[in-house]
C-alpha cells in the first residue's frame, strides 16, 4: 500500500510532477491517456489503467520523454522510478483507491 495523490482537474493533471524533486507514494491522473516527462527532474514509473483500474501496461520513463498511448487506457498512475518493482505492481493487477 502506498500514499496516493489524485490529480483530477485539468490544471492538476497538466502540472503533475513538474517542479518536484521526488514523490512519496504515487499520483493518479484521471482521466489521462498519455504522459510526458519533459522538464521533469527525475525518471518515473508509469502504469496505464483501464476503466476498472486494472493495469494494462507499465514502463519506466526517463526525463524529457513523450509517452505512448495505450489502447483502453483511461487513467495513469505515476511514481518514482523503481517504485512499481518494490511494490510488485504488474500488468493485470487491479488497484483500489481508499480514502
Amino acid at each position: 500500500m502506498a500514499s496516493l495523490e489524485l490529480a483530477g482537474s485539468r490544471a492538476e493533471r497538466r502540472r503533475g510532477l513538474l517542479g518536484r524533486d521526488g514523490l512519496e507514494g504515487a499520483i493518479l491522473l484521471k482521466p489521462a491517456r498519455r504522459v510526458h516527462t519533459v522538464g521533469m527532474r527525475f525518471a518515473i514509473d508509469v502504469a496505464h489503467l483501464d476503466s476498472e483500474m486494472r493495469v494494462l501496461h507499465t514502463t519506466t520513463m526517463d526525463r524529457n520523454r513523450i509517452g505512448r498511448h495505450v489502447r483502453g487506457s483511461r487513467s495513469i498512475l505515476e511514481a518514482e522510478s523503481g517504485s512499481f518493482e518494490r511494490w510488485g505492481l504488474q500488468v493485470g493487477d487491479e488497484l483500489t483507491v481508499r480514502e
